[in-house]
């Protein structure tokens, strides 16, 4: 079963990264990354900063986990998770993460 959601969790990290990345870059070909113009719409209208506040949140929530619990397991590299979050999202850093903990945990069972 452990084997089943840790690959789930790795598809998970796959969608998670080319869903925000097919919405995004069409926005890095128009406008470069012209990161005022980006949160400017970002924070345009209440309903997408709704949206920007619960990522950060969330993304802080993320590298919590990240650090407390992987440190609890002695995995390595927790650094990676935060560059993941900071190059596409928590889509991808969440799920990548519980994937490596999950075969973390496999291996040492």
């Amino acid at each position: 079963m452990r084997r089943k959601v840790s690959w789930l969790f790795l598809s998970l990290a796959i969608l998670g990264t080319a869903l925000p990345l097919w919405a995004f870059v069409p926005f890095v070909v128009a406008h470069g990354l012209d990161l005022r113009l980006g949160f400017t719409q970002l924070t345009q209208t209440p309903v997408s900063c709704f949206f920007a506040l619960d990522v950060l949140i969330s993304a802080v929530t993320c590298w919590l986990l990240v650090f407390v619990e992987g440190r609890r397991l002695g995995m390595k590299n927790l650094w990676l998770y935060v560059v993941c979050t900071l190059l596409v999202g928590v889509s991808l850093a969440l799920p990548l993460f519980l994937f490596f903990r999950e075969r973390n945990l496999r291996s040492n069972d």
